[in-house]
C-alpha cells in the first residue's frame, strides 16, 4: 500500500493515521468495511508513546540542558513574566488544552498524588485508582472505564517518571511540594488518557 499525503500531519494525527490503516494490536477488533477498527486500549498505548516521548525530550533535551547544563535560561512557573522557558509540566498542559480545543476524539492530562499545583490532584476514583497502580508499578499501565457527565469514558493511566535531575530539583525544592524526596527515575504522577465511548 502507498501512501501519499498532501499535507504534513502532527505526530499524533500521524500515530493515529497508522493505526487506522494497519489496526495493529493484539486487543483490535477485527475490520469494519473496508477500514480496520482500532481498540480503544490500542489508541490510548500509541497516544502515550508520542505525548511521553515529546514529554521527555523538553525535560531532558531543553530543560535541562538550557538550564541546568549550559547555564543559557532559566524555566520558571512565571515564564512569560520572567523571559524564561515554561516548566515541563506547564508545557504539557498547554499541549493538552490546544488539543482539546481541536477535537473531542480524546483528551489528556498530567496529574499526581504529589501535586506541586493542586489543579493536578486527581478529582475521580479512577484517576486516583489510577495513579496509584502506577505508582506501585510503573511498568504496567492501568486501565478502566468509567462514566462521567453520562459518558462512557475508556480511561488510561501511565507512570509519569523523574527523566532528569531537573524534574527532582523542580519538585524536590518547590515551597508548594507535598514531597521533597523524588529520585532520578522514580515514578512522580500519571499521564491520563480519556476516549469517549459514547452515551
Amino acid at each position: 500500500m502507498h501512501l501519499f499525503l498532501t499535507r504534513p500531519l502532527s505526530a499524533i494525527a500521524y500515530v493515529v493515521f497508522l493505526i487506522g490503516l494497519t489496526g495493529c494490536g493484539e486487543d483490535a477488533p477485527g475490520p469494519r468495511g473496508s477500514a480496520a477498527a482500532v481498540s480503544p486500549r490500542t489508541m490510548a498505548d500509541a497516544l502515550h508513546h508520542v505525548i511521553e516521548s515529546d514529554r521527555t525530550v523538553y525535560a531532558r533535551h531543553v530543560v535541562n540542558r538550557l538550564q541546568d547544563e549550559e547555564g543559557v535560561i532559566l524555566a520558571s512557573e512565571q515564564w512569560e513574566d520572567d523571559r524564561a522557558l515554561p516548566l515541563p509540566a506547564q508545557m504539557f498542559r498547554m499541549g493538552a488544552q490546544l488539543t482539546a480545543e481541536k477535537t473531542d476524539a480524546f483528551s489528556y492530562a498530567l496529574l499526581s498524588m504529589w501535586p506541586v499545583n493542586r489543579q493536578n490532584a486527581p478529582r475521580t476514583e479512577m484517576e486516583a485508582a489510577g495513579l496509584q497502580g502506577v505508582a506501585d508499578d510503573p511498568t504496567t499501565p492501568f486501565y478502566g472505564m468509567e462514566t462521567l457527565g453520562g459518558i462512557e469514558y475508556y480511561t488510561a493511566v501511565y507512570a509519569d517518571v523523574a527523566v532528569s535531575p531537573a524534574c527532582i530539583a523542580c519538585h524536590n525544592t518547590h515551597p508548594d511540594s507535598p514531597r521533597d524526596d523524588f529520585q532520578l527515575g522514580e515514578t512522580m504522577g500519571g499521564i491520563v488518557i480519556r476516549i469517549p465511548l459514547g452515551r
